[in-house]
């Protein structure tokens, strides 16, 4: 009887002891899963807004399962160094310009032509529809997938020279452009004389007089505190500026199909977030940049898309025209 009484307490332990694993196998939540974001901007930029916004969308959507270390300021190099970061898999997720990508994928270039789009409204339904997701459905046979469309806004021009008003006034200016063929073409038929560096180099060839000015958003203008060292801005928006959220093509196709709707959802939550930041900057910014000093010229936008309507005819070698005339931009430029 003794030994029938042991057995059924050793059968009912053995029942409790196989229970176990599965239990703790629900209760337990996942590991963190740590990925690192890298950008070439400040934290507290439209890129940095962005990748705090990604973070912690993912972080709430996982439920704590991804956690996302930021890297600004180009601390885990430049961006074609992100780029091979990001195609090798050594780096899980970046925020990068499209001046770096169109080497890659050329198409995302035709974004850069000048005066194509009318205003951000415009340009944000071109990214968001056929023609902006058809070219992110190129990225992954890259080593890359294109989560969302970014943004920095327009470009305009700053000099320390003269105000400029029209195409004529800005012949013989030397202004920094980014290493981006589309830019360059335009400036130099309107007579500039380009100068392809970096933002850093461009800083310093600015104090030495070696080139007069540049061109960016006005969110990289204020960030960088160009009103101590440039006199005159001249809002000539020749340029829409997007941006690129990015991961890992190696990355993202390990991941489970519930978590890369996660990354999604991340990638759409920094883009909501970036245009914000542009918003707030458009609508605020050129006041702020009154006050710093710096003289402010509105300028007639449709001269200097007149006058660089020529150079459209090397816009047409370079992509598919069927697709530029696809954007229902207003103005014929034959």
């Amino acid at each position: 009887m003794r030994n029938v009484w042991l057995a059924s307490i050793a059968l009912a332990l053995s029942a409790i002891t196989a229970s176990v694993p599965a239990l703790t196998e629900n209760i337990t939540a996942p590991a963190d899963i740590h990925l690192r974001m890298a950008h070439s901007l400040h934290s507290k930029s439209h890129y940095g807004t962005a990748a705090n916004a990604f973070a912690e969308t993912l972080k709430t959507c996982s439920k704590g399962k991804y956690r996302v270390i930021t890297f600004p300021n180009n601390q885990l190099g430049s961006e074609r160094n992100v780029i091979e970061g990001l195609q090798a898999g050594t780096i899980d997720l970046a925020i990068v310009s499209t001046s770096t990508i169109m080497d890659i994928i050329p198409e995302v270039g035709m974004f850069d032509i000048p005066f194509l789009m009318h205003d951000l409204t415009h340009a944000r339904n071109v990214l968001d529809g056929p023609v902006g997701r058809n070219i992110l459905a190129k990225f992954p046979s890259k080593g890359l997938v294109a989560l969302a469309w970014g943004e920095q806004g327009f470009r305009h021009l700053t000099n320390n020279v003269k105000p400029v008003l029209t195409p004529e006034d800005a012949k013989g200016l030397r202004i920094r452009t980014p290493k981006n063929s589309i830019h360059i073409d335009g400036f130099r038929y309107i007579g500039i004389d380009p100068v392809p560096m970096t933002l850093t180099e461009a800083f310093d060839a600015i104090k030495k007089g070696e080139i007069d000015g540049q061109e960016n958003s006005l969110a990289v203008i204020l960030l960088t505190q160009l009103s101590q060292t440039q006199k005159y801005l001249s809002l000539s928006g020749h340029v829409y500026a997007p941006a690129l959220i990015l991961a890992s093509e190696k990355l993202y196709k390990k991941l489970p199909k519930i978590d890369r709707t996660f990354f999604d959802k991340a990638g759409k939550a920094a883009s909501t977030k970036m245009r914000e930041f542009v918003d707030n900057v458009e609508k605020n910014g050129v006041e702020k940049l009154r006050e710093c000093g710096i003289q402010v010229a509105e300028v007639d936008r449709a001269d200097f898309a007149t006058a660089m309507a020529p150079v459209y005819s090397e816009y047409y070698k370079k992509f598919d025209r069927k697709i530029i005339d696809a954007i229902p931009f207003q103005r014929n430029f034959e």
